[in-house]
């Protein structure tokens, strides 16, 4: 059987950017057949994430991320319907997911490395088991449980930068469901600050390409920060973490503004602000939502109802076909 694929045609280099010509769409063939335990699947939908800059390079700096192959397929998360199977759990229609799904047009996979879905959970919405309802939002939901330390009535204040990404805009959400009492974002234009807080509830938004960032967090945070979610690393991180309250706690999500650079993971702070760091004793560590999956399914479940109730706010940016992924 012909299908399409995606390959990485060249890498960008530690310290490069990303460009469309770093990958490159060919044709290739798959069995006409599948074995015993295999399943034939159409692939629906593949998920574009910040994490795979890392993947791109020849060492991705994580030891639990193994970087792409030049000239061989992309992988992420994805999901399909099964067109044919040969697995004894898995039946012609069903709906399928994995976090190393191949991105190409048609393929044939182990039956047993695939996770049932069932649309009604997200009200038919497919794609939010790769964001809100998948590993996005469970990395919104368990970064804020089990490093946040939020807790209903304490009156506490959270800031979240890339506020207006796939896990931030969750994330501000997901903090004042469970208990903050107020939520201001940073985002880089002033419609994903109005979309914020007009649709998904922030108190305010700052718009850090435009505004001082610092002087806007004394304003809209006057009695200081007490949980930051940290998605971007870099000058705003550290402006956040100056404003910071004794004893208060950074959930270390991503740091976008660092992927395109070779630095640790993650990166060091400067000294003035891993000195107030300290003396303010806020913890930073690092989290990986890959160590919380027993987890999983209860928070699956948790966000599929804050959705169904419409508690729980989404977006999606979706492209049409394969040869748009980059």
């Amino acid at each position: 059987m012909i299908i399409q694929r995606v390959v990485l045609n060249s890498r960008p280099g530690k310290n490069g950017v990303p460009v469309a010509e770093n990958f490159r769409l060919e044709q290739s063939t798959i069995a006409d057949t599948i074995q015993a335990g295999q399943v034939r699947v159409r692939t629906l939908y593949l998920s574009v994430d910040p994490y795979m800059r890392c993947r791109m390079n020849e060492d991705t700096g994580s030891d639990y991320l193994l970087p792409w192959q030049l000239s061989e397929v992309a992988d992420g998360g994805g999901i399909g319907v099964v067109e044919e199977s040969k697995h004894e759990n898995l039946a012609k229609g069903d709906f399928v997911t994995s976090f190393n799904w191949p991105w190409q047009t048609v393929a044939i996979l182990d039956g047993s490395l695939l996770q049932k879905l069932v649309p009604q959970l997200v009200n038919g919405c497919l794609s939010y088991f790769l964001g809100a309802a998948g590993i996005t939002g469970l990395t919104a939901l368990l970064g804020i449980k089990e490093k946040g330390h939020v807790a209903v009535g304490a009156n506490q204040t959270m800031v979240v930068s890339g506020a207006a990404g796939a896990c931030g805009s969750l994330a501000g959400q997901i903090g004042r469901l469970e208990g903050c009492s107020r939520v201001v974002g940073i985002a880089g234009t002033d419609e994903k600050c109005s979309i914020l807080v007009q649709e998904m509830g922030f108190d305010a938004a700052i718009n850090y390409k435009k505004e001082d960032v610092a002087e806007q967090l004394r304003q809209l945070c006057p009695g200081g920060v007490d949980v930051y979610f940290d998605n971007v690393g870099g000058d705003i991180s550290d402006t956040v973490i100056s404003q910071m309250n004794q004893n208060s706690h950074i959930i270390l999500c991503g740091q976008i503004s660092q992927y395109n650079k070779d630095v640790p993971y993650p990166p060091p702070l400067p000294p003035d602000i891993e000195k107030i760091q300290k003396e303010r004793n806020i913890t930073r560590e690092r989290f990986l939502v890959l160590n919380y999956m027993d987890k999983q399914e209860a928070s699956t479940l948790q966000l599929c109802q804050w959705i169904q109730e419409g508690k729980l706010k989404v977006r999606e940016t979706v492209v049409e076909g394969l040869a748009n992924i980059g």
